[in-house]
């Protein structure tokens, strides 16, 4: 595999959530004049506050789980 091929799998990014109107709805919010443009503002701040408050924790603790190997120290 040519060193750049390398860098591409290492980096290809997974989906790991998504945000829907249905989601707003069950949490008590009427949608029905929620634009995308909101959506997609709401889905950048989510993914923000996830990263800022749980996403290296849990990233930590899941990879752990599924004995993911780890560096040696």
């Amino acid at each position: 595999m040519k060193f750049t091929e390398k860098i591409k799998q290492r980096q290809q990014p997974f989906q790991i959530t998504s945000i829907c109107r249905d989601d707003l709805e069950e949490v008590g919010f009427d949608t029905k004049n929620v634009d995308d443009g909101t959506m997609l503002k709401l889905a950048s701040k989510m993914a923000d506050a996830y990263c800022e408050d749980g996403f290296w924790i849990d990233l930590e603790i899941l990879a752990d789980h599924l004995k993911i190997k780890q560096h040696k120290k």
